[in-house]
């Protein structure tokens, strides 16, 4: 019997001789133990969408997550009712090792000794669709879109800024039998929450003030095709409940109708929000989350991929029509942090060709060290705006949050002249997430 698409090769790929460790987590209940492979990012706790299921009344619905890398098995609450504890010690964040117990609530879970070690699909090319990347993690992610392209699943994009979260949705549209149908995206910020409805549903005329004729929603409007559902974190906890019931139904009802209309159309949603922790605080429905991230996908940052800069930079260069960069230029640029991401790497390369490399290193150095403006008096005290007002609202957004992280976590070290101890019990945050934070803002 043919095996299902998922768990075929996907077409250009082939399992790899590189062979990545899986953690195997055990978590022993009153009645039974049950093991999890830890391959990729797996969320714990009592409900049944969850990677690890335990059934325990002391553990949250969706209590931590576990998240596997080349350092070890990290462990994130995830703002959970009673507590991630490592051994006696209550954590945020933090590595786990073996032989150290990890309870979550009344329940307790131990590591396997050693990871596991298995091959990983990987794509042939360089490129998938859109998207380009050399680098194993990226060909990896290129053989999963091919398996997921050409199934019907809901798919949840999540990465942080700039690193290609709609580009990954077109690919996944473009790459389907969908492809010659309708594609949509819905800026989910960008929605006024007295119209959401409206404009996910549509409506018909006189349903409200200003509705002077029938609108079709955007689900209708790309029937047969693709929707993308945009930083669908923020939507409204009222429209989430209707979106939970389009996917459950796929049918919908336009504001100020009484009948249903069949709508066939595949949904993507994508976010750089930390949706499970939000749906720990109740800001995100808990059955919505499972419910569109059928198929998860994790789109690396581009310091974990720092073998992509080159291929990327030609990419950028010749959408330009331009010659690419000097291999001194990149080599510089890519010791830079580029919190921004692949989109930062593209600004960069643009303004290198209208400047020349020279200028254009400088002014990045510049925006690095430069803070935003929020007062006269740190106006005196030398700060110079570096976020972009003039930039759509979410990429305005995505900054603004990054440079006021940075701008903190700055005046916090210097505030406690250096002493850690001291900064983590003013800032109450775990030791390894502030660490985290400090590599990643190279303070």
């Amino acid at each position: 019997m043919k095996a299902p698409p998922h768990q075929q090769t996907a077409p250009h790929a082939e399992l790899t001789a590189v062979r990545r460790g899986v953690f195997v987590v055990t978590s022993a209940q009153a009645q039974n133990a049950e093991s999890c492979p830890v391959v990729r990012r797996v969320s714990v706790g009592s409900a049944e969408g969850n990677g690890l299921v335990i059934a325990d009344p002391t553990v949250s619905r969706v209590h931590a997550e576990l998240i596997p890398s080349d350092r070890g098995l990290w462990v994130r609450d995830l703002g959970s009712r009673n507590g991630t504890y490592l051994d006696a010690i209550r954590i945020k964040e933090a590595e786990w090792q073996p032989g150290v117990t990890l309870r979550l609530g009344g329940a307790r879970c131990v590591l396997g000794p050693a990871p596991v070690k298995v091959p990983f699909e990987i794509w042939r090319g360089n490129s998938f669709g859109p998207l380009v990347g050399a680098s194993a993690v990226m060909r990896e992610l290129f053989a999963t879109l091919a398996r997921v392209a050409v199934t019907s699943s809901s798919v949840l994009i999540t990465g942080e800024t700039g690193t290609g979260k709609e580009l990954v949705a077109r690919a996944l549209h473009e790459a389907s039998p969908r492809a010659s149908a309708p594609y949509g995206i819905v800026d989910c910020a960008a929605l006024p929450e007295s119209l959401a409805e409206s404009e996910l549903f549509g409506h018909v005329r006189g349903a409200f003030t200003g509705a002077v004729s029938a609108r079709t929603g955007a689900f209708e409007a790309a029937a047969g095709g693709t929707i993308l559902l945009d930083e669908v974190g923020e939507l409204p906890l009222a429209v989430q409940a209707k979106l939970l019931r389009f996917l459950e139904s796929h049918t919908v009802r336009r504001v100020g109708e009484t009948s249903y209309r069949a709508v066939d159309v595949r949904v993507l949603a994508a976010t750089h929000r930390d949706l499970l922790t939000m749906v720990s605080t109740g800001e995100f429905r808990e059955d919505l989350y499972f419910r569109l991230a059928v198929v998860p996908i994790v789109v690396p940052p581009l310091r974990e991929r720092p073998e992509d800069i080159a291929l990327l930079a030609a990419r950028f260069a010749s959408l330009q029509a331009a010659e690419p960069l000097p291999a001194t230029v990149l080599a510089e640029i890519a010791k830079r942090p580029l919190h921004g991401n692949a989109r930062e790497l593209r600004n960069f390369v643009e303004r290198a060709i209208a400047l020349g490399p020279d200028r254009a290193l400088a002014l990045q150095t510049d925006a690095e060290t430069s803070r935003p403006v929020e007062s006269s008096r740190e106006g005196a005290e030398g700060g110079s705006e570096s976020v972009n007002f003039t930039v759509p609202f979410k990429s305005f957004r995505e900054a603004w949050i990054e440079h006021g992280e940075q701008r903190y976590l700055t005046r916090l070290i210097a505030a406690h002249a250096g002493d850690m101890t001291a900064a983590l019990r003013a800032a109450e945050i775990d030791r390894t997430y502030l660490f985290r934070l400090k590599r990643k803002y190279k303070l």
